[in-house]
């Protein structure tokens, strides 16, 4: 696979230490130093990567602007899982599974903070369409904080293929939408499931929505209408964690 060029502490530390034999080059701000940059040193140590010192400009440079935080490195990311991967990565899961599936989401941005809440909150895979949606780039990597390194991201072809997939596999499927007469926490969360919630602006699209078993809505108490595709993944993942945690079941799962 071609080589990124990735940026930002968490994420270069990410890769060295989980994936230390895919980067190839590091480069680090002159006169950085500190705990932070110490741990860093260790885990470039274990990869067997010698660090470049150079300057911020030269940083800068090397990508485009954004925002590097003193630390770049050239890095070859696994090829994302296959579509047909899936059932085998399915019937591998040890427990219920505890999947977040995105519909069109355009912003990295809010792909690499819906990553990170996955992480977080204990999800096992992402599942996304191949078209129309952004894919994992440097500017997830950066905004996942190292979540790009630890949840596998399955780009399918047919997303609502994947769905029926996930449904004759027993996967409850919980769509989001804010136009639901059912509350988020009213629904049964703890067993198998996949949450699923749409692109920006559009929301799900119609077909998503026909292939859910459930839509639920996150009850807001504000004036506005809706939240952003991120911070709504990360409500809905953790209401999911609280209740699996707590072994709490809502309402009957009928399709």
């Amino acid at each position: 696979m071609e080589r990124e060029r990735i940026y930002g502490w968490h994420a270069v530390q990410a890769a060295l230490e989980r994936a230390g034999d895919r980067v190839e080059a590091l480069w680090l701000a002159e006169g950085r130093r500190g705990p932070r940059l110490a741990g860093l040193l260790k885990a470039a140590q274990a990869a067997r990567i010698e660090p470049t010192y150079v300057s911020r400009a030269e940083l800068d440079r090397l990508v485009d602007g954004k925002p590097h935080q003193g630390v770049v490195a050239d890095y070859r990311p696994l090829s994302a899982p296959a579509a047909g991967d899936l059932s085998e990565f399915l019937a591998r899961l040890a427990g219920p599974a505890f999947l977040l599936v995105l519909d069109g989401v355009q912003d990295p941005h809010n792909l690499g903070a819906c990553l990170r809440s996955a992480d977080a909150a204990g999800a096992q895979a992402l599942i996304v369409p191949r078209d129309n949606a952004v894919m994992v780039n440097a500017t997830v990597r950066k905004v996942a904080s190292g979540a790009a390194e630890t949840v596998p991201v399955f780009a399918v072809v047919n997303l609502v293929r994947a769905l029926e997939q996930l449904r004759a596999a027993g996967i409850w499927v919980v769509g989001a939408s804010a136009e639901a007469a059912t509350s988020l926490y009213d629904v049964d969360l703890t067993g198998p499931l996949a949450l699923v919630l749409g692109g920006e602006g559009e929301g799900l699209r119609r077909l998503t929505r026909e292939h859910c078993d459930v839509l639920a809505a996150i009850p807001l108490a504000g004036t506005v209408a809706s939240l952003n595709v991120s911070a709504a993944a990360a409500v809905c993942l953790y209401e999911a964690l609280r209740q699996r945690r707590a072994g709490r079941s809502g309402l009957p799962k009928v399709r």
